[in-house]
């Protein structure tokens, strides 16, 4: 079983997870959890780490080893990108990683990190290689969760630079916000191999938004809680999505949570309108078994009570965007828990902001 370590200092959560600085980072540093956990990467080791998007499964990007545990862990292709992680003062990281930054990815650091948007750009040869898959590029991300910014300035003063962290979960599989979830998703490993460090449940709950700043104008190769629109306004261009690319532009660089199918629970996720799903609840037939269906919606499954539909599992999908993506991947996990066949989603609706959420339940029903 992994080892758990609690913070002796509690932190308090930023208000905007959006665009947050630490709270007062070297109350944090100096807490003796955050030390180990910064030992631990420093020595080559895997730690669960904190942010406000998921957990991250984390090793130093600039050991190649500790990389390929990461890797291994999860059941990653070796090929399959990972996101590296700045410390709060990180220009000199971008530096560090970064062949070149175009101008308008310089506004989109400026205006949203710390914060859950993670920036591809031309990678310096020789750094990072393993982290990147081999690619020419890699993802960069300043994360606004005060207990990472913390670990990982404490890290830098170990001679860690950045900190390879995919989603705390096996390949795939549903994302962890919670130490909790990461214990679980990795409790044959032991301590000596994985650190898990609990900075509380997830302020976002969702990966954070990647956009590519390698092929001279910035695509939207994942949604996130950051809209098109907001990145736009940032950075003065149209942020493009990349359908809308023309046909000689270079291919896109791989990156973390694009392929079709990810972020699935063991259940089978079915998404249906408002609609569909009412008329799907009206038409069970008496022979279903009670608990192999559960039900994330916005209304309650219609029809008067009877035995089968009471023991439906039904959990309330919240009105707004930011709510939902917060406690998304804690309700999939829940309701997948129950042992359940099928887990039937309402689709969420079609509006930028909750552009992230949809992908999110696309790519687990795909």
């Amino acid at each position: 079983m992994p080892a758990l370590i609690s913070l002796t200092v509690q932190p308090d959560p930023p208000a905007n997870a959006t665009r947050a600085a630490a709270d007062d980072p070297e109350r944090l540093v100096s807490d003796p959890g955050v030390q180990a956990a910064a030992r631990q990467l420093a020595s080559g080791g895997l730690l669960g780490l904190p942010t406000e998007t998921v957990y991250g499964l984390a090793a130093d990007a600039g050991q190649p080893d500790a990389v390929r545990r990461i890797f291994a862990a999860k059941g990653r292709p070796a090929d399959h990108p990972l996101i590296v992680h700045l410390p709060p003062a990180w220009h000199s990281g971008v530096d560090h990683h970064a062949l070149e930054v175009p101008a308008f990815a310089r506004a989109l650091m400026d205006a949203f990190w710390p914060g859950p948007l993670t920036l591809i750009v031309p990678r310096r040869p020789g750094v990072a290689e393993a982290a990147a898959g081999g690619q020419a590029s890699v993802g960069l991300r300043c994360p606004a969760h005060p207990v990472a910014q913390a670990v990982l300035q404490a890290a830098q003063a170990l001679g860690v630079q950045g900190v390879a962290a995919p989603s705390a979960n096996r390949f795939g599989r549903v994302s962890p916000t919670t130490a909790a979830h990461v214990m679980q998703e990795f409790e044959t490993l032991s301590a000596d191999e994985l650190l898990v460090l609990d900075g509380g449940a997830c302020q976002v709950g969702i990966e954070s938004t990647i956009v590519d700043a390698t092929r001279g104008q910035p695509v939207l190769l994942r949604p996130g809680m950051i809209t098109a629109d907001q990145l736009s306004r940032a950075c003065g261009l149209p942020v493009l999505a990349p359908h809308e690319l023309a046909p000689t532009t270079a291919a896109a660089p791989k990156a973390s949570g694009t392929l079709e199918s990810h972020y699935a629970p063991n259940a089978r996720v079915r998404l249906m309108d408002a609609d569909t799903l009412k008329q799907a609840l009206q038409l069970l037939g008496t022979d279903v078994k009670p608990g192999t269906i559960a039900v994330y919606a916005r209304q309650r499954p219609p029809g008067p009570p009877n035995p089968k539909k009471a023991r439906l599992a039904w959990r309330p999908m919240p009105g707004d965007a930011a709510t939902c993506a917060h406690e998304l991947f804690a309700v999939l996990r829940e309701l997948d828990s129950l042992g359940v066949a099928l887990i039937w989603v309402e689709t969420p609706p079609d509006s930028p902001e909750w552009q992230g959420v949809r992908d999110r339940l696309q790519r687990a029903a795909a």
